[in-house]
């Protein structure tokens, strides 16, 4: 997945952390509110897209050929950088919406292979992965915000521990082998990472006025999450 990981381009106003309070409460409150907003389109849009008729005709181009993968995964990391540049703009609040909305679309997009699998084929395996990605982020944020700890210290980590899982994943396709349940813990464990590192730029680092690429990033950290977690419910049958 791809992440908002350089919340500092957008001088919209004073940073989070050094705000009136009422300020830094809206702004946090707006960021969470277009959170809950784009994981409710999201969504939205699986439950649209999974119930299109012909739709194993799309799983089966997006996954079935030997590259069709990697080609689908290039696209979205193409999309995805766009996505995010138009989120973080400082000077259009519409392009901000227009980058969070196609980062959504996008991420609808290359979940529907994994989701049609897991409701023809793991029943109960997505509700279970939903519930338990909920939990967990729940529990990372409490942690953030009651610690109040600035977690920017991960972001060295974060990056190459995505570089290492992307070179991985890309090896993994291109010689047609499973990276097996370690992969999934260790991705697990680098999406909470990254929960941890963006619900902490909420607090310290985002500036006022941020808070669509405030959510975008913590959306992309739920998705690479979710995607994971539901990934070892389906490995346990």
């Amino acid at each position: 997945m791809s992440y908002a990981d350089n919340p500092y381009q957008a001088p919209l106003g004073s940073f989070a952390a050094q705000a009136a309070v009422d300020e830094r409460a809206d702004f946090i409150s707006k960021t969470y509110v277009h959170l809950a907003g784009a994981i409710g389109v999201f969504i939205g849009l699986e439950a649209v897209l999974l119930n299109i008729k012909g739709i194993e005709n799309l799983v089966q181009m997006m996954i079935g050929g030997r590259f069709s993968w990697l080609v689908v995964l290039g696209m979205f990391m193409i999309v995805s950088y766009i996505a995010e540049s138009w989120a973080r703009s400082a000077v259009s609040v519409r392009m901000q919406y227009m980058g969070l909305g196609l980062y959504v679309v996008a991420q609808a997009i290359i979940f529907v292979p994994l989701l049609y699998i897991a409701r023809n084929f793991y029943p109960g395996a997505i509700t279970a992965a939903g519930l338990s990605t909920i939990a967990l982020f729940g529990g990372l944020t409490a942690v953030v915000f009651i610690t109040r700890k600035d977690f920017s210290f991960l972001r060295s980590i974060l990056f190459f521990g995505g570089i290492a899982a992307l070179g991985l994943i890309l090896v993994a396709i291109l010689f047609q082998f499973d990276l097996g349940p370690i992969f999934i813990y260790a991705m697990i464990a680098l999406a909470c990472g990254y929960i941890l590192y963006h619900t902490s730029n909420v607090l310290h680092h985002y500036r006022i006025g941020q808070h669509v690429a405030a959510s975008l990033a913590l959306f992309a950290s739920v998705a690479l999450l979710f995607w994971y977690i539901l990934q070892l419910f389906m490995s346990r049958d």
